[in-house]
């Protein structure tokens, strides 16, 4: 039985999906049973419920040889930090007690620092004490930027012609699909071929800056004028706030993009074949972006 927390988001989906495919036994955690039953119509046993409540997690971990952990991040958290603490606490207590062998574990590039990276910082955490667990196999994966974080900017992009961010606009970074990362994540729970605590960067297909980001995006939607523009921190704390957000979590994001910007959040491997993944950021603007963005101009 593998156990798969955050199925009805994008990796957890795909995690699920895919292990479904090759005959793997899943249980499918979420917090909602309509977005769970395409993957119950798949052959998954739904387990629904919150992270956050312990007896669940005790039930949901219970038989499970293997789980793919995701550390929800809940922009509505008054303090994101304190419920990613508990949130790692309960997942690591649940694996405990239900003596799991095996673990994937999302993670990101940046988690080997324990302060300056915002909610990062969580996902360290979250790593140290999965490897503290006797008998536990981890494998931490640290992916790259998400692609799917352009979807922030869809707003911005109709009203002012510009991808907004709080990073500088001329660093080449590795971008990656959540849909890559779940595939991998799967392969790797299906074989269940490490042991130990082990880490594995994922790269997504090649390195790309905010500038040139911003340029694929305006050629897939015709608009060769977009341009990427890096916000101040305080104008970028403030529009968080007007967005909804807690003051702690938009200054933890701050922290983050400031962090990034320091060259604290940059890969520790070289790339190479096993941490290179197909999908190209031009393929997922065209495939995914695009379309989304024409349904709501």
């Amino acid at each position: 039985m593998v156990v798969v927390t955050g199925a009805t988001g994008r990796t957890g989906r795909r995690v699920a999906e895919v292990l479904l495919a090759k005959g793997e036994k899943v249980r499918a955690l979420g917090r909602d049973a309509k977005k769970l039953a395409p993957l119950v119509g798949l052959g998954a046993e739904p387990f629904v419920g919150r992270v956050g409540d312990v007896p669940y997690l005790m039930a949901a971990f219970a038989d499970a040889d293997a789980v793919y952990l995701l550390l929800p991040e809940d922009m509505s958290q008054p303090d994101l930090s304190a419920h990613q603490e508990r949130v790692s606490d309960y997942y690591a207590a649940a694996i405990a007690n239900a003596h799991v062998r095996f673990a994937v574990n999302l993670s990101s590039i940046g988690a080997q620092h324990a302060k300056g990276t915002g909610p990062i910082v969580g996902l360290h955490n979250q790593e140290q004490k999965l490897g503290r667990i006797a008998g536990l196999n981890v494998l931490h994966l640290r992916a790259a930027y998400f692609m799917e974080n352009l979807f922030m900017s869809m707003a911005p992009l109709r009203a002012t012609g510009t991808l907004p961010g709080g990073m500088r606009a001329d660093v080449p970074m590795p971008w990656i699909a959540t849909k890559d990362i779940g595939t991998y994540a799967a392969t790797r729970l299906a074989a269940r071929d490490f042991s130990g605590s082990s880490i594995q960067e994922l790269h997504g297909r090649r390195d790309i800056s905010m500038n040139e980001a911003a340029s694929i995006v305006g050629k897939a939607i015709g608009k060769t004028g977009i341009r990427y523009v890096q916000v101040p921190s305080p104008i970028l704390e403030s529009d968080l706030r007007k967005m909804g957000l807690p003051d702690k979590t938009a200054k933890l994001i701050i922290e983050m993009w400031e962090g990034a910007n320091a060259g604290l959040i940059v890969p520790q491997e070289a790339r190479s074949a096993r941490n290179t993944t197909p999908t190209s950021l031009e393929s997922f603007v065209s495939e995914v972006f695009v379309p989304a963005y024409m349904q709501t101009v």
